[in-house]
């Protein structure tokens, strides 16, 4: 089977096992079906998520002139607490920024290598702590707006992690942690204009990777240092792509990477 497209974040669906889809212009491919087989990955050409062009790819699937335009692409995007769009304040397009920031945002626990705390659309769970690779997670707030998820966040910084460890998560490196325990204790932090939206009774979802074998060691594929990858897919767990020889792949960073995808 022959493939080409543009690599895009892989499409999840939480079963009892994660399923996985990459999904190209013309046609998709259901990746859980590639486990345990041969795939040569080959960098082709570029194209921006946003103008198309084939042009070199600077961060989160855009070319430079895009990723620093487009509002898509604004600080708030990683700083949630930058969000200005409840106060009427224009950061790149207000339009875009008020139907993104003033959504009901979930303030949340993960475990993917340890406990870390973040904040992601309503609409984006489960698929977040998929997407960070997260065997645990549980909700702590839901906010009417990206900001005052964003303040949560920071004040929660100060007494957990947010950030993965890839390499831990890659190899399995983990261990079960009492998330509600750990949320039960980090509420008093939390800042007092945004108390009202703690929730109540939330339970703490489990989520299973399609893993056939985890490696020891990883080390990271990159198609921009060398434009083509062959191996036997042992995994898949976050966005990446696990290898048989401990190689890895992210997806993410691949964003806006035409690929050539053979698979046997």
């Amino acid at each position: 089977m022959i493939l080409t497209g543009t690599i895009r974040k892989m499409q999840t669906e939480l079963k009892e096992t994660v399923q996985y889809y990459l999904v190209f212009r013309d046609n998709f491919l259901h990746v859980n079906q590639l486990l345990d087989k041969n795939i040569t990955l080959k960098h082709v050409a570029n194209e921006c998520l946003n103008c198309s062009l084939d042009k070199k790819i600077w961060r989160q699937g855009f070319c430079y002139d895009c990723f620093t335009d487009i509002p898509q692409a604004g600080d708030w995007i990683m700083k949630p607490e930058l969000s200005r769009a409840h106060l009427d304040e224009e950061d790149r397009d207000l339009e875009y920024e008020k139907k993104v920031q003033l959504k009901p945002h979930i303030v949340y626990l993960a475990n993917s290598s340890n406990i870390k705390v973040g904040v992601t659309r309503k609409t984006q769970v489960p698929t977040r702590w998929i997407d960070q690779g997260a065997h645990e997670a549980v909700a702590i707030l839901e906010t009417p707006n990206r900001y005052l998820a964003g303040i949560a966040e920071v004040a929660l910084k100060d007494h957990v992690a947010d950030k993965t460890n890839w390499r831990k998560m890659l190899t399995n490196d983990v261990v079960d942690e009492d998330l509600l325990r750990c949320r039960e204790s980090l509420l008093q932090y939390i800042p007092q204009e945004a108390q009202e939206y703690i929730l109540d009774n939330e339970k703490e979802w489990q989520i299973k990777f399609p893993v056939l074998e985890y490696p020891k060691k990883v080390t990271s594929v990159n198609l921009a240092k060398t434009p083509q990858h062959n191996g036997k897919l042992k995994g898949i767990k976050g966005q990446y792509l696990i290898f048989e020889d401990g190689k890895v792949m992210n997806l993410r960073s691949h964003e806006g990477f035409v690929v050539e995808m053979i698979v046997i």
